[in-house]
Parts: C-alpha cells; sequence; structure tokens
C-alpha cells in the first residue's frame, strides 16, 4: 500500500513545497493538493516547485473538476510538466465541490466528466482528441503519460470510475463503506470489459497521530471534525437524488447529515470551522484516522485487506509536521513490513 499526503496551498507556497519535500523523505510516495483557486493559492503553479524539489513523489490535485478550468489547457498543465520532471503527475477529478460552489455554481453531470476525463487523458497521454469538432494533438508531448483518478461516492458516480477510471479516490475511510465503494467500482469494471484490479483504490481522510488518553483523542476528534462536514456535502448531495432509507446508498453513509442545516465554503477544510458541530464522534472515528500510531496500522492493514492501494493523508489540523513524522518514522515500515508478510513465499530454487 503506497501512503500519500494531501496538502491545502496555504500561503507561504514555500511552506508547502518544504512539507512536500519532507513527505518525500519520509517515504510517501504521492504528494496531492486541493483544487480551489479562490480558497487557497493556485495549485498548478506550485506543483513545478514542489516537482523540482523532490525526485520520486507523484504530484496532482484531490481534486480537480471540469468546470473551473479548460479541458486542453488541463492536459498542456500536466503534459508541460511530464517533460520537464518526467512523467511524475496524476490528475484527481470529480464533478467539482468548493471550487464551483464558492462561485455559486454547480457540480458538472456525469456525462460532461466523462467527455472532460477523455480529453484529458488523450491529449495528456500524447493521442489525439477532438474538442469542439476538431482533432487536436500535441505534437511537443508525445511522451507524456498520465492517470486519471475519479472521485466520487453515489452509485453512478461509482459506475463511471469503474468504466473509464484509472484509479478511484474514495473521501473517507470507513471500512464498511469502503468495501462497498469498491465491489461497486469493481462491478461496474467487469461489466465494461475491463480488468477489475486494473482500477487502483485510494482512501483519503485525514489522519492526526497522537496519544490516545481521552483528552486527546477528544483534541483529535475536534482538529478533523470538519472533514465530516465536507463529505456532508457530497452526501445531502446524494440524498437529495437517492433519498436517505432508500437501497442504492448505504445508512451508513447517509444517516449522520440529519442535523446539518449549512455549509460556509470559506471555512472549508479548515479545522476548528463552526458549521460542523453536527458531526459526531461515531462519524469522526468511522471517517478519520486517530490517536497512537498503531491504531492507524491496524485501519491501514484493514483497508489493504479490502483491495485499497494507496491511503493519502488529509494534513489539516495542528499536527501536520508530528503526524508526518509519525507516518515515516512508524506507519510506513509496519505497512511495508506487514505487506511483506501478506506476500507467497518465493518459490525455493531447484
Amino acid at each position: 500500500m503506497d501512503i500519500g499526503v494531501v496538502l491545502q496551498t496555504n500561503p507561504p507556497a514555500s511552506r508547502v513545497v518544504e512539507l512536500a519535500r519532507q513527505a518525500e523523505t519520509l517515504g510517501f510516495s504521492h504528494v496531492w493538493t486541493f483544487d480551489s483557486h479562490l480558497l487557497w493559492e493556485e495549485p498548478f503553479v506550485i506543483y513545478s516547485q514542489i516537482l523540482a524539489a523532490t525526485r520520486k513523489v507523484v504530484v496532482g490535485p484531490m481534486v480537480t473538476n471540469p468546470a473551473t478550468r479548460d479541458w486542453t489547457v488541463t492536459a498542456s498543465l500536466f503534459a508541460t510538466l511530464n517533460e520537464m520532471y518526467g512523467n511524475r503527475t496524476i490528475c484527481g477529478i470529480g464533478r467539482g465541490d468548493s471550487a464551483v460552489r464558492v462561485l455559486n455554481g454547480k457540480p458538472t453531470t456525469l456525462a460532461t466528466l466523462r467527455d472532460c476525463v477523455g480529453v484529458v487523458r488523450e491529449l495528456a497521454n500524447g493521442r489525439e482528441a477532438e474538442v469542439n469538432g476538431t482533432k487536436l494533438r500535441f505534437p511537443w508531448g508525445l511522451d507524456s503519460r498520465l492517470d486519471i483518478w475519479i472521485a466520487g461516492y453515489g452509485p453512478k458516480a461509482l459506475a463511471l470510475t469503474g468504466e473509464i477510471g484509472d484509479g478511484f479516490i474514495l473521501q473517507l475511510a470507513d471500512p464498511d463503506i469502503t468495501a462497498w465503494t469498491i465491489d461497486a467500482v469493481r462491478t461496474a469494471a467487469a461489466a465494461a470489459g475491463r480488468d477489475p484490479a486494473a482500477v487502483k483504490i485510494c482512501v483519503a481522510a485525514p489522519a492526526y497521530v497522537g496519544p490516545g488518553d481521552a483528552a486527546s483523542m477528544a483534541h483529535q476528534r475536534d482538529q478533523c471534525r470538519w472533514f465530516g462536514g465536507m463529505v456532508g456535502n457530497h452526501v445531502a448531495d446524494l440524498v437529495a437524488r437517492y433519498g436517505a432509507g432508500g437501497s442504492a446508498i448505504p445508512a451508513a453513509l447517509t444517516s449522520y447529515i440529519e442535523g446539518r442545516t449549512g455549509y460556509d465554503y470559506n471555512e472549508h477544510g479548515r479545522a476548528g470551522n463552526t458549521h460542523t458541530t453536527f458531526v459526531p464522534d461515531e462519524i469522526v472515528d468511522r471517517f478519520c484516522l486517530l490517536g497512537p500510531a498503531e491504531a492507524h496500522v491496524r485501519r491501514l492493514t484493514e483497508l489493504a485487506a479490502l483491495g485499497v492501494d494507496q491511503f493519502a493523508v488529509y494534513l489539516q489540523h495542528d499536527a501536520k509536521v508530528a503526524t508526518l513524522e509519525a507516518y515515516g518514522e512508524q506507519v510506513i515500515p509496519a505497512i511495508a513490513e506487514h505487506i511483506r508478510a501478506k506476500a507467497p513465499a518465493a518459490p525455493e530454487a531447484p
């Protein structure tokens, strides 16, 4: 299992670059960022600096969207970074949340998302794409390679991901919901004639490494409660479409938003924000990873057994460096050892 990190591009940008550099040193495989150009600094500019300051980590948005960026510009950006730094980018994409809602816009349709993925994938992989009736290709970007991982929660988004995604991003770490979404994605992949195992699975959620006593755990929950509010935005859309008591979506995902009254995108993704008090402790414990390093290892081994290929640490709390270091020194080595122990033994030489 790979371990990535998700950063916000709060100023100074040099601090974001330094956290990314530290993450690579500590063994993280991916550096992702939020993509909301009004709430935080423009991430795609910062990617160039992250890639220049590192050697191996793969860098990209978690997640961009089809609405706020021209698709050909997005593809050109990734192809350019790949030419400069050796195919070390990845594109996480969804229908759009904070980047579009802060502009009073709405998430795109899944049909638009499908079309966007097709254009960006073809152009950023050195192939030809048709845009507005014109066939286009980057003559300078033929060697670029880009995987596109799709984020979503609902049945139709999961089906689309299985049909066309190189990977799937689930933004919460509850094992039961993870199992449900993976099954939906892989079932759709098989129905589309694809190898279900070829679709990579990424679970992303806040992780806070700290003591396990009651007072410390209460503080960690309060620092990560914002995440339940962020997920609740997507869940509210699903409830509006499918209903709260239907069979299309598990109650484990929808029941907690009954007390939700609204959301202020000016506090999006911010620890201690004022509009997530409806999120109960139980949801924080299910959706996030809290407590001592060994508790993180237990949850991650459970997720790995479900087929998760990467866990991405949302690092939006007051213990960023301490959590990065705990993962590098304790969690990542323990997960690697667990994976080695589960691997089949090599056959003995004759």
